[in-house]
């Protein structure tokens, strides 16, 4: 089925292109979102990644958890269910 990844704490100059191709060395990606404001329609900062393989998505948590991106040190996890 494929794994679904969060990642937070993105520098909001970082785009769906920039989010994708960040995530890409790690496998194949079905699905890059970054969250937009729907007023401003600036990022909010987070986005989320869904990998092919749920290997590629483990390694990505693992390697890319804490990292430096652009200046700010990124959150990388298993992405949650929304809350009701």
């Amino acid at each position: 089925m494929g794994k679904k990844i969060y990642v937070g704490n993105l520098p909001y100059t970082v785009d769906d292109k920039e989010l994708s191709k960040l995530f890409s060395e790690f496998g194949e990606i079905t699905e890059s979102v970054l969250i937009i404001d729907k007023f401003s329609g600036k990022s909010k900062g987070f986005g989320f990644v869904t990998f092919a393989e749920d290997a590629s998505a483990e390694k990505a948590v693992a390697e890319m958890d804490g990292k430096d991106v652009q200046g700010r040190e990124v959150k990388v996890s298993e992405a949650r269910p929304m809350r009701e």
